[in-house]
């Protein structure tokens, strides 16, 4: 079996034959690199040619993702937006502002 699913930056994927779980991290095509980040927190790379002539498949985030960084704050996470996004109160906007003269 080997990988049909090209690299996609932010995606998590498993190594089914070695039962790795890594993240895609970056790719570079000019260096022919893909470069991944284990759950554990190292740091790996691939080649075009290694990536599709291995078995990785693509998976959901693991649950504890977060682990190999537990100096992250829950905001660094994304989970606690504190900015408030509302509309304005409908008697404070005018459609006549907002529209370029």
């Amino acid at each position: 079996m080997t990988t049909i699913t090209d690299p996609v930056i932010g995606s998590w994927y498993k190594d089914v034959e070695n039962n790795l779980t890594f993240k895609v991290v970056a790719t570079d095509e000019n260096d022919d690199a893909i470069e991944v980040q284990y759950l554990n927190g190292d740091i790996g790379e691939y080649d075009n040619d290694t990536w599709y002539n291995s078995t990785f498949d693509y998976i959901e985030a693991p649950e504890d993702w977060s682990a190999p960084y537990d100096e992250l704050e829950t905001d660094d996470l994304g989970y606690s937006d504190t900015d408030k996004h509302t509309s304005p109160a409908s008697e404070d906007s005018n459609i006549a502002d907002m529209l370029d003269k």
